[in-house]
């Protein structure tokens, strides 16, 4: 959203408006405590809903061969590049929440230089910084290192983490529909912030 947007342009419904949903809603109450408010603006369209649910539970499925609090990581690298202040919050918090140490967490903007990060993330984070730029900047050269470290079934869930982004960032929820911040627990809130703090555009990273 833009200094000049104070409100969403298209204002998240209640929960209850879509008793049909409430298996959907009930998902992030338990995995989040809360329903974001990009679903509940989604809810006008009951099957993407459940469509964005299933993807969700597809990219962090329990059983992922790459670590799920790292996937949060690539996700909030992946909006800080698209300038997406919702998603970096919530996806600072997610992290936090998958148990990423809050320093690596606050340091993923220095990914490149920072000793909380080793070879193989940071040759996930550049692809995450380079997908999410318009127009995509993913070269040859960095699918080779991304390879030297990672399996095909590993990539496979590294770039549907950062496909999925591309819808949130880019997309009608957040970087059109100006979505706000929901509820998201005040320390969570605190520490997403301070990540997202002396943000850099991807090319200085």
């Amino acid at each position: 959203m833009d200094a000049k947007t104070k409100s969403p342009r298209l204002d998240p419904l209640p929960p209850e408006h879509s008793p049909e949903l409430k298996a959907e809603f009930d998902s992030f109450f338990k995995s989040l405590g809360f329903v974001p408010n990009s679903v509940l603006t989604m809810q006008r369209k009951p099957k993407l809903v459940r469509a964005f649910v299933a993807m969700q539970g597809a990219i962090w499925d329990p059983e992922s061969k790459v670590d799920r609090g790292f996937k949060r990581v690539l996700a909030h690298v992946a909006s800080r590049t698209a300038q997406d202040e919702y998603s970096m919050a919530h996806t600072a918090s997610g992290a936090l929440h998958f148990g990423v140490d809050e320093n690596k967490v606050l340091d993923a903007r220095n990914y490149k230089t920072s000793p909380h990060f080793n070879a193989a993330e940071r040759a996930a984070l550049d692809i995450a910084v380079a997908a999410g730029q318009v127009p995509n900047a993913v070269t040859d050269a960095m699918f080779v290192e991304l390879r030297k470290h990672w399996s095909e079934e590993q990539i496979v869930e590294i770039v549907g983490v950062i496909a999925m982004f591309g819808f949130l960032n880019l997309g009608v929820l957040n970087g059109v529909a100006a979505s706000t911040q929901s509820g998201l627990p005040l320390v969570a809130l605190r520490r997403a912030v301070m990540a997202s703090s002396s943000f850099t555009r991807c090319q200085e990273l």
